[in-house]
């Protein structure tokens, strides 16, 4: 029995991409793993994937307070417990930050950062009974600035720090750590690129990343599956690039 086996994650966004592709291989490493997401078709997917025995699908809107507050005591219920929190849920649209509504900056605040620090809160208490960890999904844009992706950067950007306070704060119970994927294929392309535009995209970080090819979820989900088990137990505060060295330059 894998060392993971009596473990238990929650992945947010979990339906689909990186989420997806982190319940799954948190499931192989033994976890019983929950996942959540607003379409409830994809959720279901992943269950099927990983065996309805370790595995629960909870529909619900990460931005909406009693929605959080039921996908914590579902994942109880059902489990008894809870081991880790990925906050990979996200938002992200390409506009000129001078063209950006003031709706938009907040509907990308509220997913991407208020969500993921208010589950940290709702789950907290879980956390450290258990001596969990909270992995939060970020970034390159947070650092590095690409134009049409200012609001989403500095959404992610506002992540890390928070994320960096919350390790502190949590310590020595509970520890925190982000994620940090460059271009990574993923089905959010479709939410806000046309066919043509997703095409140039990923040819564009095949060429720029010096290793050569654009990242795919698996390769966000073993950096994940690290910083979350017991070989990274003294790691904390940490934002963790995993993008091919695209950011080097």
């Amino acid at each position: 029995m894998s060392p993971g086996s009596e473990r238990v994650v929650l992945v947010t966004g979990g339906g689909t991409g990186i989420g997806r592709a982190v319940a799954e291989r948190f499931a192989r490493d033994g976890y019983r793993v929950a996942v959540t997401g607003r379409r409830n078709a994809p959720l279901e997917e992943v269950v099927r994937s990983i065996g309805p025995d370790r595995g629960l699908a909870i529909p619900g809107d990460v931005t909406s307070g009693p929605d959080r507050d039921r996908l914590i005591r579902q994942v109880i219920e059902r489990f008894g417990a809870l081991d880790v929190l990925v906050n990979n849920a996200g938002v992200v649209a390409s506009i000129p930050v001078v063209d950006t509504s003031d709706a938009e900056w907040r509907r990308q605040f509220e997913t991407n950062v208020v969500a993921a620090m208010a589950l940290a809160r709702a789950a907290m208490v879980h956390l450290r009974e258990r001596r969990g960890c909270i992995l939060n999904v970020s970034t390159g844009a947070s650092g590095k600035p690409v134009p049409g992706y200012g609001v989403y950067g500095a959404t992610k950007a506002a992540l890390e720090y928070a994320s960096r306070v919350l390790a502190l704060e949590a310590a020595p119970d509970v520890r925190v750590n982000v994620v940090s994927p460059g271009g990574v294929e993923t089905p959010i392309f479709d939410t806000f690129l046309t066919p043509d535009q997703k095409a140039e995209t990923i040819r564009y970080f095949d060429d720029a990343t010096p290793l050569g090819r654009i990242g795919r979820p698996a390769d966000i989900a073993a950096a994940a599956a690290w910083l979350c088990s017991p070989e990274a137990a003294w790691v904390t505060g940490t934002v963790l690039v995993v993008d091919g060295g695209l950011n080097l330059g």
